[in-house]
């Protein structure tokens, strides 16, 4: 009998997620901000073509593989199929310009046999084709080609047909999204780094030198908090922005607060009454309760890494989609 798995990621680039000097040819239009990628994408094996030709992403890693599995239950075959594939980068520059990607080989490790299963690791990626000049932190001191992205895929292939996938490593930017093997989206990287990213990712400092970075992966928000953001972020709405340190406190429960908070970057600790309840990533809609209650903060949300967030009027948000939203944040109604 033969089995079959795969785990999929897709990296593009958010709003606000370049700083510093790399980040005026996307305020002045030449290069430009991603839409989110779907949160479905059916069969990966069929969809990463079609995303990317209509430029939904900037690199993708496919880790497909089998396993033969005889009569008595005993592993007899294993291999890959799958890997990566890289986009472009579209350029404004009075027309319209694409420049094609630069992929680097695909790492494939030798597969793990178990009892019981067989374990694939791989790792893909690569960089865009458009020059990027930059003094850096180690020798030779200048690059100027644009530094190296990647993630890194393990999948695990049982015997008895179970399949079991997780994103092990990333580049610190851009944001990596998780699928499974039927196109649904999974987990986010949870911290983009663009600074370390920009000044490290090169040459040895990537896997195909001696590293990989382990990266913090988080649970998908829902449906409607992913719309919500995409309409706030992207359809013409100027929520403010704030950068928040590891360990700076956004909202204390108990204090007066109207205002709607988005999660960009990052991962807050949701804390009621003094116990952690949960931890959350990019794309979560927190603070509606507030609004919702009487203006009062009903948790304490302290940032566990550094975190970007998006303050929103309430009077942005459609009410019936907070009370919606509202209905599955009472963490503290579920059993601890």
């Amino acid at each position: 009998m033969r089995h079959e798995g795969s785990i999929t990621t897709l990296s593009w680039i958010p709003p606000e997620a370049v700083q510093g000097l790399a980040k005026l040819p996307f305020g002045a239009g030449v290069a430009h901000w991603d839409q989110p990628p779907p949160s479905a994408i059916g069969d990966p094996a069929v969809a990463l073509e079609a995303l990317a030709a209509a430029d939904r992403f900037r690199f993708a890693n496919r880790l497909a593989a089998w396993i033969e599995v005889a009569d008595d239950g005993q592993i007899t075959g294993a291999g890959y199929h799958g890997g990566g594939l890289i986009g472009s980068t579209t350029l404004a520059l009075g027309a319209r310009l694409t420049v094609a990607a630069v992929a680097l080989p695909d790492k494939q490790a030798a597969p793990e046999l178990g009892d019981g299963f067989v374990r694939f690791l791989q790792t893909a990626g690569g960089r865009t084709g458009v020059p990027a000049p930059r003094t850096v932190r180690r020798p030779p001191f200048v690059q100027y080609h644009a530094p190296i992205a990647w993630s890194t895929l393990s999948l695990t292939l049982y015997a008895d047909g179970r399949v079991e996938g997780a994103l092990v490593g990333a580049s610190p930017f851009p944001r990596h999204w998780v699928y499974d093997h039927q196109g649904g989206l999974i987990g986010k990287s949870g911290v983009i780094d663009f600074t370390s990213w920009y000044k490290e990712a090169f040459g040895d400092h990537t896997p195909w030198g001696d590293l990989d970075s382990p990266t913090l992966v988080t649970a998908v928000e829902s449906a409607l908090e992913q719309q919500l953001v995409r309409d706030l972020m992207y359809a013409g709405h100027k929520p403010a922005l704030r950068t928040v340190d590891a360990g700076e406190v956004v909202v204390r429960q108990g204090d007066p607060g109207e205002e709607v908070i988005l999660l960009l970057d990052g991962v807050l600790s949701v804390v009621v009454d003094g116990v952690e309840l949960a931890q959350l990533g990019p794309g979560v809609v927190l603070g509606e309760r507030a609004v919702l209650e009487g203006g009062i903060r009903t948790s304490t949300l302290t940032a566990v890494t550094r975190c970007r967030v998006a303050i929103a009027a309430a009077a942005d948000i459609d009410r019936d989609a907070l009370h919606q939203i509202s209905l599955g944040h009472r963490r503290e109604d579920a059993p601890r």
